[in-house]
């Protein structure tokens, strides 16, 4: 048998443990009175508990019920709040190109050329990349050899981290894509012509009518791709052409700085007069 004090085992019939000099007789029966002493639920009392539990479980489901609820009225406004916020900041990235551009106007003399070409006419740089200096990018920049291509092993592998300010916010790949949301108008009587270049006095129809930059849902153009929009091609919004990642239309930084949500049903004719310089139209409200 074992000792119900230490567990040693003794042997049967044993008064005194040889290992804890307990009585064993009498710290048996002191355990059993122990026992018989204490409290026990009656059945009335389980059964009276009964309904409190099911009480207690139906609050805590209805509070989770209605906690789901809840959240399925909040979701569609937190995700509108949200949006919110990421064309805000899309706002502010147009704004700021703006700002490098004037910048680089105020260098050179003029807006830069929305593609640079080599000497043999082959297309070598893109203007994002010129505007680096004035995006507190000088260090890419001065690694950034103008004297290969853009696409040299050299060059992308310097400009493989996209600065943010070139991807809108709504882009669910953001940066590391590596393809920009924004581009420059390009073509005849554009600001940035790649053929010539405006300066500001060139703008006939004045910078509060005259879009510089717009942006390209899905663009497929590396930021530093001498690739963007040229309306000889179509200035129609919508897949391929002028478009966003937020609903509607998309936003169109204009010459003199301030950014505008353009919709998606913009008439065609008022689209047109806000692409050039001096076509001698007036924009009303758009």
């Amino acid at each position: 048998m074992n000792c119900p004090a230490c567990a040693e085992t003794i042997p049967n019939n044993t008064k005194i443990c040889p290992f804890c000099k307990t009585n064993v007789a009498e710290f048996t029966r002191d355990m059993a009175e122990e026992r018989a002493e204490r409290p026990r639920a009656t059945k009335s009392q389980k059964s009276k508990s009964t309904p409190l539990v099911l009480i207690l479980g139906g609050v805590i489901g209805a509070l989770l019920l209605c906690g789901g609820v809840l959240l399925a009225l909040l979701l569609p406004a937190v995700q509108q709040a949200r949006e919110a916020a990421r064309r805000t900041q899309c706002k502010g990235n147009l704004k700021q190109i703006v700002l490098a551009l004037h910048n680089y106007h105020d260098t050179y003399g003029s807006f830069p050329p929305a593609i640079t070409y080599n000497s043999d006419g082959q297309p070598m740089h893109s203007w994002r990349v010129l505007l680096l200096p004035y995006l507190d990018q000088a260090p890419m920049s001065s690694q950034y050899k103008r004297n290969e291509p853009w696409n040299s092993p050299g060059n992308l592998a310097v400009t493989a981290n996209m600065p943010a300010v070139y991807a809108c916010a709504s882009n669910p790949n953001g940066p590391f894509s590596g393809n920009t949301s924004y581009v420059a108008l390009d073509g005849p009587g554009t600001v940035m012509n790649s053929k010539q270049p405006a300066r500001i006095r060139d703008i006939a129809d004045g910078p509060t009518q005259t879009l510089i930059v717009v942006e390209a849902q899905n663009s497929g153009i590396h930021w530093t791709e001498p690739k963007d929009f040229d309306i000889s091609v179509g200035g129609t919004p919508g897949p391929g052409g002028l478009s966003s990642f937020h609903t509607g239309g998309f936003q169109g930084a204009l010459v003199d700085g301030s950014v505008r949500f353009i919709s998606g049903s913009i008439n065609p004719q008022t689209l047109k007069a806000l692409l050039t310089i001096n076509g001698g139209e007036t924009v009303g409200e758009y």
